[in-house]
């Protein structure tokens, strides 16, 4: 499947095959694409945290609106944020690059930043969305589908899973083999309406 028909074929679907099982190697595929997504200086603030034991994903799901992917999707990810990540060593980031690169960046990351908490979140979560997408337009391209999540109390759901204190949930990603349709469209904007031209 070629990247248009994974964007076009791609769908929140709801409905999983609570039998199947993804190989390690077909995880190992999905995340390895998944992390080719770009992120502001290359940080990777993104930490993928996979909900396998079958208690905990029972345990999640009472605390998501009852949701059927939580727990028949063959694989749940809860798609975590790491604020702090600009600051754990920030010269693995560019330890290939030539020293004149390195040089530049890690002090402009220093300075982009620090004390800017606002700056820390936002850049943050757009990675995440970055790379949700990423991981559901893979999925799709590995005839898997997809649904991302946000109906869930995201505060509960971090204490069961001990999130670290400078992390925040982005959202969740059910993938699997789908056992149902996903419902028609429920009405795109035209392209005319969303496209503006310099200026509003």
């Amino acid at each position: 499947m070629n990247v248009k028909e994974a964007i076009k074929a791609r769908r929140s679907v709801k409905h999983f095959d609570k039998n199947h099982k993804m190989s390690a190697e077909e995880q190992k595929e999905l995340f390895n694409l998944a992390i080719q997504a770009p992120t502001a200086f290359n940080i990777q603030h993104w930490r993928f945290l996979l909900l396998e034991d079958k208690e905990l994903r029972e345990q999640v799901r009472k605390l998501a609106w009852d949701q059927s992917q939580v727990t028949d999707a063959s694989l749940l990810i809860v798609l975590c944020a790491d604020l702090k990540a600009w600051n754990k060593n920030p010269a693995q980031y560019w330890r290939n690059a030539p020293q004149e690169v390195q040089d530049f960046m890690l002090p402009a990351i220093k300075d982009y930043y620090e004390n800017k908490e606002v700056t820390q979140r936002d850049e943050a979560m757009r990675s995440c969305g970055i790379v949700a997408q990423t991981i559901m337009l893979a999925a799709k391209g590995m005839d898997y589908d997809s649904c991302p999540m946000d109906g869930f109390d995201f505060d509960a759901v971090g204490k069961l899973i001990n999130l670290p204190e400078d992390y925040l949930i982005s959202m969740f990603i059910a993938v699997g083999k789908g056992t149902e349709e996903a419902r028609p469209k429920g009405g795109q904007v035209s392209v005319e309406e969303l496209i503006f031209r310099d200026k509003f």
